[in-house]
């Protein structure tokens, strides 16, 4: 089970404004990211692709309560709730994928509106490998986009977390996603010493 040739990494919103004292933090948010830099610095080692998706909204977003959506503002394009937490390590090989970026479209999915499918085929990416930010939004969003398009996904569970607006939100996410066939595991299953 262990990351390898043919696999990607995705690390999904690991954003500033989804940690401890953002204008949407997911509690705990922050405690991801050491978890996540190991992954980085394994997958780095090994030349696997990576790739770090952003929420990357103009100020007139329409998810902002202002807009009518149900978020207040968040992750605005040029800002300091937008960027990545300062602690998480992104390599220069790595790809950026913003989401969410015009002001009148919402994605929860690394893949919806981005070239990241794209992306992945170029590569013959067969499996990848998702950690992050939120466990019942994006992170699910992302990981059934990438089952609907015949990957093998990996849910590293120690490298997510979730909202949870409903008390068990992030259990119900990770239930769905074993349903439609993601697995679970463990950063410490995912890298091979």
């Amino acid at each position: 089970m262990a990351i390898t040739t043919g696999d990607a990494l995705i690390v999904v919103d690991v954003q500033n404004d989804f940690c401890e004292g953002g204008s949407l933090a997911v509690p705990g948010g922050e405690d991801v990211v050491p978890v996540i830099n190991g992954l980085v610095q394994y997958c780095e080692s090994r030349q696997i692709p990576m790739f770090f998706s952003r929420d990357w909204h103009p100020e007139n977003h329409i998810s902002f309560k202002e807009q009518g959506g149900p978020w207040p503002p968040h992750c605005v394009q040029g800002q300091k709730g937008a960027a990545f937490h300062p602690e998480l390590y992104i390599p220069s090989s790595a790809a950026v994928i913003s989401k969410a970026a015009s002001p009148d479209k919402d994605a929860y999915s690394a893949f919806d509106g981005t070239e990241l499918l794209e992306m992945l085929r170029d590569q013959s990416i067969l499996r990848v490998f998702i950690c992050g930010l939120a466990t019942d939004y994006c992170v699910k969003s992302t990981a059934l986009d990438a089952l609907k398009e015949g990957f093998e996904v990996f849910i590293v569970t120690d490298g997510i977390k979730g909202v949870n607006v409903q008390p068990d939100d992030s259990s119900r996410a990770l239930e769905e996603l074993d349903q439609q066939g993601a697995w679970l595991t463990t950063s410490y299953e995912a890298v091979e010493f």
